[in-house]
Order: structure tokens, then sequence, then C-alpha cells
């Protein structure tokens, strides 16, 4: 079994009438509701609600791959959380996705090394093509090329990431350029992988191709052979 962990940190989804019309059970347990159907995959939960954000030495001990969703509780986030988090992606070979506004996660900045700013510019909200740039890694497969996704927040460049070790998909938005929206890396023993779609108060994560996007990526970042 891969043991998956969905981070969420819980607040636009109890507090924001539009979030909470998309996605009723929460952002973490719309992700966790996927992935749970993979007969290869045991999934659990955790929030900023939960002591120690649900992240202890011994739950991590237990994780393969964790999945970061932050968007306005970035700071919430104690810094001893991100070291741990850091240690068992570097030192022990665990898997990270980082979601959307997760490209500003402390864990993500601490892992990339820079400030992993971007700029949104308007008009803000647009339709979204993904394309793919490496067909034959393991996270593009069975994915159309290029994805079309209705309506998404728009990033663009200049993106402050490291160059990365695989990039994926390029993402191209109406009216307001492009993205590297789907980053791999390798840090340490352990894989990261930044994908883009995901605003809140769009159904970005009931997609089906976006589905399997994430479901690929929990395998790729999945490293069954790490250091116990």
């Amino acid at each position: 079994m891969i043991k998956v962990l969905v981070w969420c940190e819980n607040i636009q989804n109890k507090t924001q009438e539009d979030v909470i019309a998309v996605y009723p059970d929460g952002m973490h347990n719309t992700i966790a509701g996927f992935l749970s159907k993979d007969a290869n995959i045991s999934v659990s939960t955790a929030t900023l609600d939960d002591p120690n954000c649900g992240i202890t030495e011994e739950k991590l001990s237990q994780i393969d791959v964790v999945l970061w969703w932050g968007h306005v509780g970035h700071g919430q986030v104690p810094d001893n959380i991100v070291e741990l988090l850091y240690n068992h992606v570097v030192n022990r070979g665990m898997g990270i996705i980082c979601l959307h506004s997760a490209h500003f996660a402390k864990i993500f900045k601490r892992l990339m090394g820079t400030s992993c700013g971007l700029q949104i510019p308007p008009p803000g909200f647009c339709a979204e093509k993904l394309w793919t740039l490496l067909p034959g890694h393991p996270i593009a497969a069975g994915i159309p090329n290029p994805l079309d996704i209705e309506i998404e927040e728009g990033y663009t460049e200049y993106f402050d990431i490291p160059q990365p070790d695989e990039l994926v998909f390029n993402a191209a938005f109406a009216n307001c350029g492009s993205f590297r929206g789907g980053a791999a890396y390798h840090r340490g023993r352990g894989k990261v992988f930044y994908f883009q779609p995901g605003h809140e108060t769009f159904p970005i994560y009931h997609q089906k191709e976006i589905q399997d996007i994430i479901l690929n990526a929990v395998y790729w970042a999945n490293n069954k052979t790490r250091g116990q």
C-alpha cells in the first residue's frame, strides 16, 4: 500500500461560501476521496485544526507521499513542522506534491530555496490549456494534450523557482500568458512535484483528468525503498 496524507489548511473550506459550494465536504476530503478509489492507496487527512497540524514524527514515519494545499494560512504552519516535513523528504525519501497556492507554502519554499513568488495578471480568472512537455513522463501518462480547464486562476512568469529537473506541464492562460504548471524535482532521497491547477472556487479537483494527474504524481513520488 502507498500511504498518502492529504493536508489542507481548511480555512476557506469553512468560512467562504463560494468555496463551500464547490467543496462541501472540504477540498482535502475531495482529494482523499478520489485517491482512495485506488486499491493500492491508503489515505488519511490532516488540517490546521488538528493538534500539531496533524503532523508528527510518528505519523510521517508511516507516510509515503504528502499532498499539500494551502493559501491564506501559510504563516500558521509552525517552523518545526516545516523542518519535520523537510527532513522526511530529503533524508527519508518521502514524496510531496504541492498544489496550486502551495507554491507559497513554507515547506515548498524550504525545498526550493527561493521565494517561489509568481505573477497573477488581470483578468485573474480565465480558461487554461495545460500542455504536456514530457509525454513519456509517468505523471503525464494517459493525459490528453492539451488538457482544457474551463476556468482557473491565471498564473504567469516569472515564477521564482529553480530550474525543474523535469518540466512535465506548461500552462497557457487566455489573455494572461504562460506558466510552468507541472514541475518535478529531486531533493535528497525524496521527490517533489508542484502542480498549478486547483483554485478553491472552481471544481478543478472534480475534473477526471486532474484527478488522473494527481494519482500519477502519487505513484511517481512514492519511494518504497526509502531508508527507515
